[in-house]
């Protein structure tokens, strides 16, 4: 008669892996999200966003970089044209965003950490939250003010052009300035810090599905991810 005991028991839950292959993946998890707060601090210091205008009087076109923090560029060339058709100064676009860049960028990090180190099972996905806000804010910011220029243009300008939004991305055109836009550095490194924490957020679900106290994870984690009492 054979051994009962050699029976593999069938369950909804995959084969728990060995303790010292459980505890790896754990610190792996926590490594993937650290290493996604270095790529958002990185994406500090580089520019997200480029603008290039071509006009006649312009052969080799002007350049402007965005960035969290700043201008760059030809932005005091392309700020003093747009005096010309009664658009603002660059320099007021997105003041309090750029100032408060270093802390926005230090908040998305704290709640992703936070967030993969104790959500629990059933809000898992709220993981990828704020790496996910962070390029789509960029967006959808940058979008507004340009909305917002081009449609608040002063009527006493020397030169009157209807309301116009400027390209956000590929060709486009204002007055005799032909100009395209694309995603520089920056923002490709913050993608890859969200495709980091998608990544993160995978393996984490897999080690929930093998945890001993899975059936009474809730909201929060039953117990700690990493470090002394983790199982």
């Amino acid at each position: 008669m054979s051994d009962l005991n050699s029976i593999p028991i069938r369950s909804g839950h995959l084969p728990a892996p060995t303790p010292r292959k459980a505890r790896w993946r754990r610190y792996a998890v926590a490594g993937l999200a650290l290493a996604a707060v270095v790529l958002w601090i990185g994406s500090l210091y580089l520019p997200w966003w480029q603008f290039y205008l071509f006009a006649p009087q312009y052969p080799n076109g002007l350049v402007l970089d965005i960035s969290l923090r700043g201008l760059g560029g030809d932005a005091k060339e392309i700020s003093m044209l747009n005096h010309y058709i009664g658009m603002k100064s660059l320099e007021e676009a997105a003041t309090l965003e750029r100032q408060l860049a270093v802390w926005g960028i230090g908040l998305v990090a704290i709640l992703s950490v936070g967030l993969t180190l104790v959500v629990g099972k059933r809000w898992n996905w709220l993981v990828l939250l704020p790496a996910l806000g962070l390029p789509l804010g960029f967006v959808g910011d940058s979008m507004a003010w340009l909305y917002h220029f081009g449609h608040s243009l002063d009527k006493h300008a020397p030169l009157n052009i209807p309301s116009f939004t400027p390209q956000f991305f590929g060709w486009g055109k204002i007055g005799q300035f032909t100009t395209y836009a694309m995603p520089l550095a920056g923002f490709w490194v913050a993608l890859a810090a969200l495709a980091v924490m998608v990544w993160a957020t995978l393996w984490r679900r897999r080690i929930c599905k093998t945890c001993p106290l899975l059936a009474s994870c809730g909201n929060t984690c039953s117990h700690k991810l990493i470090g002394p009492g983790a199982q």
